[in-house]
């Protein structure tokens, strides 16, 4: 026999996280599943049943399956980037061998639903398409930030490194692009060993 209490705990505790709080949980449940499961015929409703919530309480916290795909994407992004914060923060790890863990990473076949949506809601975004708008926020500059300090600490003058970074960016983020376009792996992690000689020179 099921204990009403024991069955009632889980919402009460819920219920003593803020709204920030609940809805930044949710975010994290959702890109864990959809980093496992895809994208492929996401519903709020099958979404839901998956991560142990109703659609209405998704509702609640983003609005719409669009806008809660925007945070998916987003919180991809911060994880990407505290990944190359702990790479650059290894002491032993050169700039070049931390942008190559980063880029195995990137290029995980589990996340290519990922970063097809990336690309997907930049497109929308750039069409004026609101359910992309809020997308724009920090594409750049988010990443910016942590790439330039890196440049910054390996002895690179503050106007080079913001450029190099940028120009970092732009590369990893064309090649993820021709690798979902193209499928050719080989060809794109041998284009990115060029770049890395280019960039880091070795």
């Amino acid at each position: 026999m099921v204990n009403t209490d024991d069955a009632r705990r889980p919402e009460r505790e819920t219920t003593r996280l803020t709204d920030g709080d609940r809805r930044a949980q949710l975010t994290d449940a959702a890109v864990d599943h959809v980093t496992a499961h895809g994208i492929a015929d996401l519903s709020l409703r099958r979404l839901g049943d998956a991560i142990g919530v109703s659609h209405r309480m998704l509702i609640h916290y983003f609005g719409t399956k669009e806008q809660l795909l925007v945070e998916i994407v987003r919180t991809s992004e911060r994880r990407q980037r505290e990944l190359l914060s702990r790479l650059h923060a290894e002491p032993d790890l050169s700039p070049a061998d931390a942008a190559r863990r980063l880029w195995q990473q990137l290029t995980d076949p589990q996340l290519a639903g990922q970063e097809l949506l990336f690309f997907e809601l930049c497109g929308f975004a750039l069409r004026g398409r609101p359910e992309g708008a809020p997308f724009l926020d920090g594409l750049v500059a988010d990443w910016l930030e942590p790439l330039v300090a890196a440049e910054v600490a390996a002895g690179t003058d503050p106007v080079a490194a913001r450029n190099r970074a940028r120009l970092g960016l732009a590369t990893v983020r064309g090649l993820l692009l021709d690798l979902l376009a193209t499928g050719d792996r080989t060809g794109v992690d041998a284009a990115m060993e060029e770049f890395l000689r280019l960039y880091y020179g070795s």
